[in-house]
């Protein structure tokens, strides 16, 4: 993986000198940090996750876990109830104004990676900062940090929320994180969380699936070491697809656990001959790209085109993040570059499904991407838009190398669950891979990290739906209806129009018939309140 300017590091491995003597990140101890999903959904108690790695290389003992829970009075001003210390056992009186929990672990960790749940027991329904504490002892030495031990990163507070509902979704739909990692992922500053783990954290946020998108250079190389090229990749993916069938349909009272599948994130090359990403929803086996590993010096050509990846695979293949930003040395040394029209448009098995412009955040990228999906709409070209958050564990934050051997940051970014596609099911409404699948192949889907947006076609009309509630922001700030007519010589015209029926200053309960005769497409985008945002799929009206 490259380290420069512009791209997104996760989890951060300290412990890579890159073959030199020393790092200001080194320390003989392992990574460990406190995770959580952003929410809890009702129904789920809330759990924190002690994250540990590289414990085999240094033996460690975790004694005592201390958990200050703030409870929010108000968001926007950001003042919290005055801590009082009580004991674990107390945590059930939600009156009071501030709770510590103190858990007594004495866990010994020797494991490559382990993460340790900690159940906070039940919690009220509101916003909340978890200032995490714990005491490690190794090799007769004693250490307590705050949130990680991670050299040279100021400690933040986890941030989640207990929601009274679950976020709006339509009917008859599925919400999935399409774009994550797990531990496969894992080279000189980055790993991933296990998919037992990530689909714990899918139900708690309220997911119903999980593509993860692990990167086919990863597998090409030895767990043991990142620069030790495997003797076929193919093992560690069979193992990754092993461990997802592993894990459970049902949870501990019956209820449907989130369906995790395993994909792959591929690095193909572009009409320019430059590496792009591509993710790959549950391909039939292992598919080849270590053009931009990060492994070979200067030689990073791509190791199959767009096309040849495509010919490969029967599964639904997404464009991932198109536009993302990223530095000079980035294009010239790695050779990375942007998604071009050319290559989304390939005669083959089969064509590039959806443009995943939403990365995580509506940065430069996201505009940039929407605005690339706008004018293959206009070409007739309907592709689908997907959201998700290439999150590396990341379930609250995301902690990352700045700069090798030197600095690590923490952004909020990039958050798992947080950005969902949502798809429209058959009439069945199971959630298997095929039902997955086959919603992919048609034209109905959104994508929000909160409100719901969906159309209806009754034979040519179209109704817009908009959903939305308290903690998702309330109402709208807007619901706009976008179309793109059909001009007299048959082509398309060259914008969109904003229609009739758009609204300003909406409730949080809306159904938008609108007229359609003359266009060719209609779609639609909506934002709360608070700034939550979902954009539908185009519907097609010729």
């Amino acid at each position: 993986m490259s380290f420069l300017p512009g791209e997104k590091l996760r989890y951060a491995e300290t412990h890579f000198k890159f073959k030199l003597p020393w790092s200001l990140l080194y320390k003989p101890w392992p990574e460990i940090i406190f995770d959580a999903p952003f929410q809890f959904v009702p129904g789920v108690e809330p759990t924190l996750w002690i994250v540990v790695r590289d414990a085999d290389r240094f033996p460690t003992t975790l004694k005592n876990a201390e958990i200050v829970l703030k409870s929010a009075v108000d968001e926007c001003c950001g003042t919290y109830f005055e801590n009082v210390r009580v004991h674990e056992t107390q945590f059930q009186d939600a009156h009071k104004p501030g709770i510590t929990i103190c858990k007594e672990l004495n866990i010994e960790v020797r494991e490559q990676m382990k993460f340790i749940p900690l159940a906070l027991g039940k919690i009220p329904a509101g916003s909340y900062e978890a200032h995490c504490k714990l005491t490690v002892e190794r090799d007769g030495k004693t250490q307590t940090f705050e949130r990680w031990n991670l050299p040279r990163l100021k400690p933040v507070p986890l941030r989640f929320k207990v929601l009274n509902e679950k976020p709006p979704i339509a009917p008859g739909y599925a919400a999935g994180e399409m774009h994550c990692h797990t531990h496969y992922s894992a080279d000189h500053v980055e790993y991933g969380a296990t998919p037992e783990v990530l689909q714990q954290a899918a139900k708690a946020v309220g997911l119903d699936f999980v593509s993860c998108t692990d990167h086919a250079y990863d597998f090409a190389f030895t767990q043991e070491d990142y620069t030790k090229e495997a003797v076929s990749p193919v093992p560690r993916f069979q193992k990754l697809s092993e461990e997802i069938a592993a894990l459970p349909e049902k949870d501990e009272n019956g209820g449907d656990m989130p369906l995790m599948i395993a994909g792959e994130e591929v690095s193909a090359g572009n009409s320019k001959g430059e590496n792009v990403h591509m993710t790959v929803l549950g391909p039939e086996g292992y598919l080849p790209g270590l053009g931009d590993c990060g492994r070979y010096w200067l030689e990073n050509r791509p190791t199959r085109s767009i096309k040849q990846i495509l010919n490969m695979t029967e599964a639904h293949c997404f464009a991932a993040h198109p536009f993302q930003q990223m530095g000079l040395l980035e294009k010239f040394v790695f050779r990375r570059g942007y998604w071009k029209p050319e290559d989304l448009n390939i005669k083959g098995k089969h064509p590039i499904r959806g443009l995943q412009f939403w990365n995580g955040i509506r940065d430069e990228g996201f505009k940039l991407g929407r605005e690339f999906w706008i004018n293959e709409l206009g070409k007739g070209n309907y592709l689908l838009p997907i959201g998700g958050n290439d999150a590396h564990g990341d379930l609250n934050g995301m902690t990352a190398v700045s700069l090798p051997l030197f600095s690590l940051k923490h952004t909020r970014a990039h958050t798992f669950g947080n950005v969902r596609t949502v798809v429209k099911l058959n009439k069945s409404g199971s959630t298997t891979l095929v039902d997955i699948n086959a919603a992919f192949a048609a034209d109905n889907c959104y994508i929000t990290d909160g409100p719901a947006l969906w159309w209806e076609r009754t034979g040519k009309e179209i109704t817009f739906h908009a959903r939305s509630n308290k903690e998702m922001g309330g109402g709208f700030r807007y619901i706009r209806i976008f179309g793109r007519r059909e001009l007299p010589n048959g082509k398309l015209a060259p914008t969109e129009e904003i229609m009739l029926g758009s609204l300003v200053a909406a409730p949080d309960h809306a159904d938008i018939p609108v007229a359609t005769f003359g266009f060719a497409y209609v779609r639609a985008e909506c934002e709360t309140a608070t700034g939550k945002f979902a954009l539908t799929s185009a519907a097609q009206l010729l």
